[in-house]
């Protein structure tokens, strides 16, 4: 297949040198919940992907291009990839013999790469993509199995490398660049904006550009037949506006449409509530496929044909998705076992969006998610919830409840200043829990690190504080 033409679109971060030792490495490594994915041998700067799909044989070419910057000496390049074959490696232009332990891509270096030394790798890779066997099931790269030959990624939280070769760490962020290749009458959807669209004979490539930075899990590619929209938004806290795209397949756009409408009022009222959007765009995509939930990836979340039905019946994911945008894309967490970040966050997002559009209130919800959750075993501590039962819908609802029992404690001005802070002091970085907890008391006028402790690290369920008048 015709590739498209690379034109140079990454400025890649700021170099901040880290003094590191494979000891030190080796100890955060076994502290993670998914050790065998990712390393701390080196930061990733930025990513430049340039694919080339065929749907018919469901094949893909890539040449990905990493700016990277060493941590600690190197004298060799670890990066993840599953299931598909390397046949060329060079680092700082010159050839390398790449090397594979299971799904570890390792690239030697003719000289060890001094700590805080910026380097560059290009991999040629291709082979037929499918989603990776991990403790959630099969993930990642997937195909619609639709008559539009359409695929999708749905990577959370460990199937990017189903697709490309990374750093497969969540607090390893980098600005990103997709050039992607597909025939002509199929359509490509990546993260960031769209800067070129162009033909080539049969084919036609698409090519975003993301500054990010994202971390590898939140990439994004969909391919296929889709219609097209676009929506405008005011981002109240600052006052720009910001262009929405949206694509489904077309049988599904009145459904979709209805049921993605209220997307710019949903990010006006979180604008104010959160604080500046973080990035350049969002969109929603919704695939010809059914999913089990939505997966919020970095400005282009995806969502399955079953969760659009215009009624408005999965209306909370819409909001679900977008909340992620702050909180688990921009300020993301540093390891897996800190996901209440995420998803208690999230899913307060939902409660919030209920409350202001005249439904149940959040208080009313907290109430009933706190009742439900006392007739469970009370066996988890959701700031560590183990690497089995991070998508526990515990670590969603009695996260959310976190959130509501320091609302209730704090009362909402110095709360929602506290989210907007949060936000602000994290921005386009990673988190965990102890930060949040140091956060949060900067804005009580009373210690919270009790209340905080008691939700997150004790297994027995605190009661709800009263509620406010």
């Amino acid at each position: 297949m015709t590739w498209c033409s690379r034109r140079t679109l990454i400025r890649g971060a700021a170099l901040v040198p880290l003094a590191a030792t494979a000891a030190d490495e080796g100890a955060r490594q076994a502290e993670r919940y998914f050790p065998s994915h990712g390393t701390y041998g080196h930061r990733t700067l930025s990513y430049d992907l340039h694919l080339a799909y065929d749907p018919a044989a469901g094949t893909l070419d890539g040449r990905a291009r990493i700016q990277a910057v060493a941590d600690r000496p190197l004298r060799q390049v670890e990066l993840d990839l599953a299931g598909l074959t390397v046949h060329d490696a060079r680092i700082d232009g010159a050839v390398v013999g790449p090397g594979r332990k299971r799904n570890k891509l390792v690239l030697p270096v003719r000289r060890p790469i001094a700590a805080g030394t910026p380097f560059t790798m290009e991999i040629g890779y291709g082979g037929r993509p499918g989603p990776v066997r991990t403790p959630f099931g099969q993930i990642g790269w997937d195909r619609t199995g639709d008559a539009n030959e359409g695929t999708l990624v749905a990577a959370q939280p460990l199937g990017a490398p189903s697709w490309f070769p990374c750093n497969d760490r969540p607090d390893d962020k980098a600005e990103f660049t997709f050039r992607v290749t597909v025939p002509r009458g199929h359509h490509a959807l990546a993260n960031g904006a769209l800067v070129d669209r162009s033909r080539r004979g049969p084919t036609e490539c698409w090519t975003y550009h993301h500054p990010g930075p994202m971390a590898p899990y939140l990439a994004a590619l969909y391919t296929g037949r889709f219609t097209h929209d676009t929506w405008e938004a005011r981002d109240t806290s600052t006052g720009r506006r910001v262009t929405g795209r949206d694509a489904y397949p077309t049988y599904l756009s009145r459904r979709a449409r209805y049921d993605l409408a209220r997307q710019p009022a949903m990010f006006e009222v979180f604008t104010g509530w959160f604080g500046p959007y973080p990035f350049e765009t969002y969109g929603a995509v919704v695939v010809d496929a059914e999913l089990d939930q939505p997966v919020e990836n970095q400005t282009a979340s995806v969502f399955g044909r079953n969760h659009v039905d215009g009624a408005r019946t999965w209306e909370t994911l819409v909001a679900h998705e977008l909340v992620h945008q702050w909180y688990g894309n921009s300020v993301s967490l540093r390891d897996w076992r800190d996901i209440w970040l995420n998803e208690g966050f999230a899913t307060y997002g939902e409660w919030l969006w209920s409350e202001h559009i005249g439904e149940d209130s959040a208080d009313t919800i907290a109430r009933a998610a706190w009742h439900t959750l006392a007739r469970r075993p009370q066996r988890l501590r959701i700031a560590d919830p183990g690497p089995d039962r991070i998508f526990d819908d515990r670590v969603y609802n009695r996260g959310a409840c976190t959130l509501h029992a320091l609302r209730l404690t704090l009362g909402d001005d110095r709360f929602f200043a506290l989210l907007r802070g949060w936000h602000h002091a994290h921005r386009g970085g990673s988190a965990d829990t102890a930060a949040f907890i140091a956060h949060a008391g900067r804005y009580a006028p009373t210690a919270v690190e009790p209340v905080l402790h008691a939700w997150l690290h004790e297994k027995q369920l605190p009661p709800l504080p009263p509620a406010r008048s």
